[in-house]
């Protein structure tokens, strides 16, 4: 599975794309702007995303085009969960900062659930 990571925080970042690798999955990035994210976004199974991108962008608007454009789950990695809660029902998951790995790799696991149930639906006669 490969994982769009968008986020502005550089040491955020690195530490989200460590998790990523270290469960063994290919990380994507790290960008930290909407058209970084729609430029990467082909490649990508599922995206981390920050709510507040450093273009002055909202990661609910680009988890909107992603979700709607690629196909992409989406997982909120925030410090402000009560605003996604606002309006925003297509993620996968909301992760709070400062997170722990283990949430991070629980949030991947599902996304990795739902895609292998997904195409085993499809696969169905």
């Amino acid at each position: 599975m490969r994982v769009l990571i968008v986020e502005d925080e550089f040491l955020i970042a690195k530490l989200l794309e460590n998790v990523v690798e270290d469960d063994g999955y290919e990380a994507i990035g790290p960008v930290s702007t909407v058209e970084q994210a729609l430029a990467y976004a082909p490649r990508a199974d599922i995206a981390l995303v920050d709510l507040s991108l450093s273009d002055g962008n909202s990661g609910q608007l680009l988890a909107r085009r992603l979700i709607d454009r690629f196909g992409i789950d989406v997982i909120f990695v925030t410090g402000d969960p009560g605003s996604v809660q606002q309006g925003f029902d297509g993620a996968l998951a909301v992760v709070n900062k400062p997170f722990r790995d283990e949430e991070i790799t629980g949030a991947l696991a599902m996304a990795l659930d739902k895609r292998s149930r997904s195409i085993a639906r499809r696969a169905a006669p």
